[in-house]
């Protein structure tokens, strides 16, 4: 046995050797591939901000448990962005908001103790005002907040004459809410459900508004929220409505008459 313990010394050495050298060059191996996959994915630095947790509609008064703190691209930062919580105890929400959507000052109402809800996102200089409509004066249900409506009002200028005049009394007033209320009418033993639009107006547009209401029956047209022209109307009535319909003259415009010539028992028109 001691004759051969150098061989076995040696078999070990080389052994051991082999297996160093297979470790050293796995090693060698994971480290390139870490430096290439390093150098291939860029490092992008991110910075902290305030998003919903959860959609949130517009008047909301926000708190701690609705919102939190994710790490966002700092190179796609919007403007007026929030790094605190703390930063929004209390604001309202002028828009509705989705799930993790972060929140800007430009989507917050001005100032302190604005309340929430309608009082929140109503300008400071306007007012808000309810008025009773039915599902076709609200277009159906199609109108929401947010949206922008003109306000026709159809009413009798003469109850005797019974001549009724349509004229489109405001024009772009923004819905600040729309919703629904039980009301009974008359002699009515259950109450029936009316909608009820909210619209923001200043002070003279608010009484246009309740002497409409009074007075005559109310149409709200929904506006193209890309449409901000002021367009101004004489009204229509009867007698204008009847005559935008008259057949049109082929004599430019000027009107034709028509002649019954007779001779003796012929007859025949004349158009002049």
């Amino acid at each position: 046995m001691k004759k051969y313990r150098p061989q076995l010394f040696f078999a070990a050495a080389a052994v051991i050797g082999l297996i160093t050298s297979f470790l050293a060059m796995d090693w060698l191996r994971n480290a390139e591939f870490r430096r290439v996959a390093e150098a291939a994915i860029p490092v992008v630095s991110t910075a902290e901000v305030v998003v919903v947790k959860a959609d949130l509609a517009w008047g909301t008064k926000l708190t701690p448990e609705m919102l939190q703190v994710v790490n966002y691209p700092a190179s796609a930062l919007p403007d007026g962005y929030y790094k605190s919580v703390e930063d929004l105890k209390d604001a309202v929400l002028l828009n509705d908001l989705k799930t993790n959507e972060v929140v800007l000052r430009s989507k917050l109402a001005s100032g302190k103790d604005v309340g929430s809800g309608v009082a929140a996102v109503t300008d400071p200089m306007k007012r808000a005002m309810s008025v009773k409509v039915d599902e076709v004066i609200g277009v159906s249900g199609f109108i929401k907040p947010g949206d922008h409506v003109d306000v026709m009002v159809t009413i009798d200028q003469d109850s005797k004459s019974q001549n009724p005049v349509a004229k489109m009394i405001l024009g772009n007033l923004k819905v600040l809410a729309a919703g629904m209320q039980y009301e009974k009418n008359g002699s009515e033993k259950d109450p029936k459900p009316v909608q009820v639009m909210t619209l923001e107006v200043d002070i003279e547009e608010a009484e246009k508004l309740a002497l409409a209401s009074t007075q005559g029956k109310l149409r709200l047209a929904l506006r193209n929220p890309l449409n901000n022209d002021k367009v101004l109307t004489k009204g229509a009535n009867v007698a204008s409505l009847l005559s935008s319909f008259r057949a049109k003259s082929t004599h430019d415009g000027q009107p034709e008459y028509h002649v019954e010539v007779i001779k003796g028992s012929d007859r025949k028109q004349v158009k002049f």
